[in-house]
């Protein structure tokens, strides 16, 4: 996964237009090209010249070239131009900078002007300034969420003139009650900083309102990674490190999202990520104890589990609408241009339009969408295809692509087509198969594998064949091992992305499928 562009002390940049240059004292300068800030500035320049052991290597510079997409704020005040900008330290970790030049006998009416073409072509089609409600889950993960946040985050977001109202809460479920009571026009965004528990949290307390349609469509979710997963943020800002996720949140644009409805019992859930059963849902509920390792804890549950080849008898019915697989590839590759197009559009039409739920907007204020299937207890509907698994290994429904830095289940996975992606396979397979298909998920080749089945679905019911003890995962929570049923309401979420589309590759041979 991409990650932010480092400042480059050395690399030749093309001579910009004479519009674009501002000429300070002492043989400084700030010019602006297509996609590149060039600071002129020996002293800034040696500051960020390239180091090995505390040492400089190489020759002197005498500029610097920052890329737009780090560059957080530009203004005149006080008698200077004050431009913040991100860059990378040579531990990973994004810090702030900031260039202060007083203007002399520069013109503070067209050095304004000239500040204000580097934000909007910093900016592009992103909304500055983004109003954050900021959630903390202190014991996400392996911990430390209070200080990823002190440390990599808040100093990014205070240098983009963020305005902040910051939570950190204490219980399970807190979230759920601030974004039930969220005062929705006092903010542009909610940023959990947590795993992948505290966004599903924020998305069922919208979920909980009697505004709920016109609160998921108006708040946007923008994760910053501090657990174990972290999903969300891979597949959105696609990264797992909270300073990369935040430039990437600074410089999102509102993306529509497809939410899921789980009914199990009387209750009705929304899920924005994935259902499993199985394996996968074992080795995530399974090693609550290993939080401590992180990420390594699934792989640690996978290799723990898979030479034990238990089954998980059960009946599945499912509303199929695309079940082969290079349907699903020429699908991913019709809806992959098609979304960046839209998103990219309906954020160039202004902040009233950004994000805009396919929902029925004469009923935008209302509660959640009735459900089109019905609800777990009600007659399943004759056009579903119903099958019944003696040895089922694992059944997983994704919404996103990347289950994990690196989980590419889904290489499918679009935010808004309407669809669910659902992968199974038996368990009775061999461990050095059980291999091979963890090796595939890792290089996104998961769909081409002969032993697992991916569909598209609208909908499906899941009914485990006994009752005994077992997981059942949503969005890596625990919920009851007993029947639930799901279907997929298009584009009822909105969150902050990178480019209105899930960062990854597609599925292999995705560009010429269906030509």
């Amino acid at each position: 996964m991409a990650e932010a562009p480092a400042v480059d002390v050395a690399a030749p940049a093309l001579p910009p237009a004479a519009e674009n240059v501002l000429v300070f004292g002492r043989g400084v300068s700030l010019a602006l090209n297509d996609e590149t800030l060039i600071v002129r500035d020996r002293v800034v320049a040696r500051y960020h010249r390239t180091k090995f052991c505390g040492i400089a290597v190489g020759a002197e510079p005498n500029q610097l070239l920052i890329p737009l997409y780090t560059v957080l704020w530009a203004e005149v005040a006080d008698d200077s131009l004050v431009v913040d900008y991100a860059y990378e330290s040579p531990a990973r970790h994004i810090r702030t900078g900031k260039l202060t030049y007083p203007l002399g006998e520069l013109s503070p009416d067209a050095t304004r002007t000239w500040a204000e073409s580097l934000l909007e072509q910093a900016y592009g089609t992103a909304q500055r300034c983004k109003r954050a409600k900021v959630l903390i889950n202190p014991h996400a993960g392996p911990g430390g969420a209070d200080k990823i946040w002190k440390d990599q985050v808040k100093p990014l977001f205070e240098a983009a003139r963020m305005p902040l109202d910051v939570v950190c809460t204490q219980a399970p479920g807190e979230a759920i009650g601030i974004c039930e009571g969220l005062d929705i026009d006092a903010f542009d965004i909610v940023v959990p900083c947590s795993g992948d528990g505290l966004p599903h949290e924020c998305i069922n307390g919208l979920g909980k309102r009697p505004d709920a349609r016109k609160a998921l469509r108006q708040v946007a979710i923008a994760h910053i990674p501090c657990g174990s997963g972290n999903a969300m943020s891979c597949n959105l800002n696609s990264t797992h490190l909270a300073g990369f996720a935040a430039i990437a949140i600074i410089k999102g644009v509102r993306t529509p999202l497809d939410l899921m409805s789980i009914t199990q019992g009387s209750t009705r859930t929304l899920s924005f990520l994935s259902q499993s059963v199985g394996i996968i849902a074992e080795c995530d509920l399974g090693t609550e104890n290993l939080r401590w390792l992180g990420a390594a804890r699934f792989n640690v549950g996978l290799a723990m589990r898979i030479f034990s080849k238990k089954v998980y008898p059960c009946d599945i019915s499912m509303k199929v609408v695309i079940p082969a697989k290079e349907d699903i590839k020429a699908h991913y590759r019709r809806e992959r241009a098609e979304r960046h197009y839209t998103t990219r559009r309906e954020n160039n039409a202004g902040a009233e339009s950004l994000g805009e739920s396919t929902q029925d907007e004469t009923d935008a204020g209302d509660g959640l969408p009735p459900l089109q299937f019905g609800t777990i207890n009600d007659k399943i509907p004759g056009d579903w295809e119903t099958a019944s698994h003696d040895k089922l290994g694992n059944f997983y429904c994704g919404n996103m692509a990347w289950m994990a830095p690196d989980a590419n289940f889904f290489t499918a996975a679009c935010p808004n087509d309407g669809l669910m992606d659902v992968v199974f396979n038996n368990g009775d397979i061999s461990a050095s198969e059980y291999l091979k298909l963890l090796s595939s998920v890792e290089h996104g080749k998961l769909i081409d594998m002969p032993h697992v089945s991916y569909r598209k679905v609208a909908a499906y019911r899941f009914t485990p064949r006994n009752q005994e003890r077992g997981y059942i995962s949503i969005d890596g929570e625990h919920f009851p091992f007993e029947p639930f049923q799901v279907e997929v309401h298009q584009g009822l979420g909105t969150v902050i992305s990178k480019q209105g589309i899930y960062e990854q590759s597609g599925p292999p041979g995705w560009e010429t499928a269906g030509v």
